[in-house]
């Protein structure tokens, strides 16, 4: 599959980097795509998803005979989502398609169990946690940690969803219900933290990495409400120990493409990995229009393993904050003009997605010299929105 990018190379033709997800994530890499002369298509799960501008094939992505189709036309697979099933990622690579990040390192994104294992032989800070079987080993966890815990699903959970702070094991005997024999739990000691943190890293495959700067995230039910580039308050020490942890994890693990790390900064002072993504994440929006090289041109960059840009920021603050739900009415056409006239240097990105209480449906982002007036800037325009 190499040979045949640098033939296109030498052939003057575009390399063809097939994308599986036709979400937002998606939708953004078509224009630093294009701008870096690389062709991109997109498997979307159904017509209408917010990249069907670049949508090529619509098909689910879980057939094997689907996405091949689809990667015999590409050079490099890439993701938006870590959904896709390892038998077909793996199936894939022994046809001898370039899939970045590959199988080996994106089960770790795809079930919460093995990363915590992984992140333990790699000597990774990261909560206490358990693999729990049923409701008697879950009990024992809680009765070490005080009476409270965190549980999760292992796959599939995201934004919330697949996560549940319980005190008895009866609160999760539902879950426990629909699990099948040999299936577990992931439980993880519920941390007293300061803020979320998370710290992004690009790294291609021939291993020269890249690190942005360690940003604040703020969470509201769950969902990434707002991102503050760099954390505020975020001394050389604290910057250098997330730096350190998102490298050890990108080489340990094999990532290639953006990798996103989600951090607790805890009151006791420690940095913990709460959760891994391996593809542009809603932490990374503020580059976009905040770094020199945002993460979707950096992502494209990494997979087709392209020199890294410069991930610097462009000004000492930036700031994204999230469009969630949208208006109710579904005008976001009309709510432009007075958004854009009030607040021209905010940089609006919104989805094409129809509104609903609690989904991304755009973001807003604002660079600045100033975090309170950058802050007050994005929040203003994105309620426009609402």
């Amino acid at each position: 599959m190499r040979d045949n990018r640098t033939r296109r190379t030498e052939n003057h033709m575009a390399l063809r980097i097939g994308v599986i997800g036709g979400g937002q994530l998606a939708r953004m890499m078509i224009a630093p795509a294009v701008e870096l002369g690389i062709e991109i298509r997109v498997l979307a799960e159904s017509d209408g998803m917010s990249a069907q501008l670049a949508a090529t094939a619509v098909g689910d992505y879980r057939d094997l005979d689907t996405v091949r189709a689809f990667a015999k036309d590409v050079d490099v697979i890439t993701f938006d989502h870590e959904h896709v099933p390892q038998e077909v990622l793996r199936a894939l690579v022994a046809d001898g398609a370039a899939v970045h990040p590959g199988p080996d390192a994106l089960r770790y994104a795809q079930d919460k169990l093995d990363m915590r294992a992984r992140l333990a032989e790699l000597d990774v800070p990261q909560p206490d946690w358990a693999r729990v079987t049923d409701a008697d080993e879950l009990q024992a966890f809680l009765d070490d940690h005080g009476g409270r815990a965190v549980v999760k699903t292992p796959r599939g959970g995201y934004d919330g969803k697949g996560v549940r702070v319980v005190r008895s094991a009866d609160d999760a005997a539902d879950w426990f219900a629909q699990t099948e024999a040999g299936d577990a739990l992931l439980v993880e000691e519920l941390v007293s933290f300061r803020r979320e943190l998370a710290q992004q890293i690009a790294r291609r495959p021939s291993g020269q990495m890249v690190a942005y700067p360690v940003v604040e995230t703020v969470q509201r039910d769950g969902v990434c409400a707002e991102v503050f580039a760099p954390a505020p308050g975020a001394g050389d020490r604290l910057a250098q120990v997330a730096e350190g942890i998102g490298r050890l994890i990108a080489e340990g693990l094999g990532v290639t493409g953006m990798l996103a790390v989600e951090l607790f900064e805890t009151d006791d002072e420690r940095i913990l990995v709460n959760e891994l993504a391996m593809r542009p994440h809603n932490s990374g929006h503020w580059s976009q229009d905040g770094a020199v090289t945002g993460q979707f041109e950096q992502h494209l960059r990494a997979v087709a393993d392209l020199p890294l840009g410069d991930a610097s920021p462009t000004a000492e603050w930036a700031t994204m904050v999230n469009i969630l739900g949208g208006p109710a009415d579904g005008t976001f056409e009309s709510r432009f003009e007075a958004a854009m006239s009030e607040h021209p240097d905010a940089k609006i990105h919104t989805y094409g997605k129809a509104a609903r209480p609690g989904r991304k449906v755009g973001h807003v982002n604002v660079s600045g010299d100033d975090l309170d007036d950058i802050v007050y800037k994005a929040r203003a325009a994105a309620a426009h929105f609402a």
